[in-house]
């Protein structure tokens, strides 16, 4: 059957506007390149950074989204481990593989890659997306995975396994405190749990996120709607925490992070940050605290797979809303209310 010429994706017009329109349908530009139908995608954080302003590198026009799992429609000349039909993971970063920064597993850095997708070229919240270096950029899945478990993989596992907790070096006995129940911070939080923490505190204001987090395997809970969020957790934890991991990205969370993390600890942050934050150097550099940033590189998709397929790390429990492609718009108003709504995950289903 052919691939039709045009297709429905929800586009950003510029800042608080989103049309889910018809536009044209992707095509093969590179030989590297595949195109991919979508089956499931989702809303990350960062969509809703997008459309706020934050990311104004982010141009009205661009299709958004850059998470999902698909099945391969046509692939370029040169790509040799995919074939139509074949079911995948899409990766939130395009990575070339030949670069400097690939050599050394830094994908979100790729010269010729990185995060792109729904950022510089057209994302994944479509019917069809094309996606560069395909090759090194998708990850065959077979037919029988739950694929709306997979789609959580595109992005937050990976974000908040590597840069919540490999950078935060969690290890066995840690105090880990996580600032923000949303997504990222839920990801860290059952990623975190590999390494045997002694504790993990969950931070944040909406009960709804704090309850699923326990369920999940938060040891304590700091609802600072309720209380002041830095001495709530002083005072369970007297020195402060080993590990602080920042998820949200606003100065608020960031500030809370630097303030009970204890001599010696580390400050993870995750969190997508729109405007700068006070960082009280002053206090923090004589407790050899480490500060660690970063955009995830998607190095340890593989190793997350794995444990999905072992039933080691499920997903699928941060999924609270489904919808279909007509109802992106309403998927849109839910996740960006998330705390009225009740929401953690949303996905998106194609035709």
């Amino acid at each position: 059957m052919t691939r039709p010429s045009t297709m429905k994706a929800l586009v950003y017009l510029g800042p608080e506007k989103i049309a889910w329109k018809t536009v044209p349908a992707p095509s093969i530009l590179e030989p590297t390149d595949a195109i991919i139908r979508i089956i499931k995608t989702t809303i990350c954080g960062t969509d809703l950074h997008i459309l706020k302003g934050d990311v104004p590198d982010v141009s009205a026009g661009r299709i958004l989204g850059h998470e999902g799992v698909g099945i391969v429609e046509e692939t370029g000349s040169a790509v040799r481990g995919l074939k139509k039909s074949d079911h995948v993971l899409i990766s939130c970063i395009t990575s070339c593989g030949r670069c400097e920064y690939c050599k050394k597993q830094m994908y979100a850095h790729c010269e010729d890659g990185g995060w792109i997708l729904g950022h510089l070229i057209d994302g994944t919240q479509a019917e069809y997306v094309r996606i560069p270096y395909a090759d090194n950029s998708l990850y065959p899945i077979s037919a029988g995975n739950d694929e709306e478990a997979l789609v959580m993989l595109s992005d937050i596992f990976p974000t908040g396994f590597e840069i919540g907790v490999l950078y935060g070096a969690v290890k066995p006995g840690d105090v880990v405190a996580i600032v923000g129940a949303g997504p990222i911070g839920m990801a860290a939080l059952l990623t975190a749990e590999f390494y045997s923490p002694r504790e993990i505190i969950m931070v944040d204001t909406n009960r709804f996120r704090l309850d699923a987090a326990t369920k999940l395997g938060a040891t304590h809970v700091v609802d600072s709607a309720q209380s002041d969020a830095v001495e709530a957790v002083l005072a369970h934890a007297r020195d402060g925490v080993d590990v602080a991991i920042e998820a949200v990205g606003v100065p608020q969370t960031f500030d809370i992070c630097q303030r009970i993390v204890r001599p010696g600890g580390h400050i993870a942050n995750i969190g997508v940050h729109g405007r700068s934050v006070e960082l009280e150097l002053q206090k923090l550099w004589i407790r050899n605290i480490t500060l660690t940033t970063g955009l995830v590189n998607t190095n340890t998709t593989p190793m997350l797979l794995k444990t999905v397929a072992s039933r080691r790390l499920t997903p699928e429990n941060l999924i609270t809303h489904r919808f279909k492609f007509d109802e992106i718009l309403k998927a849109y108003e839910v996740f960006g209310n998330a705390a009225a709504e009740n929401a953690l995950k949303v996905v998106i289903s194609g035709v």
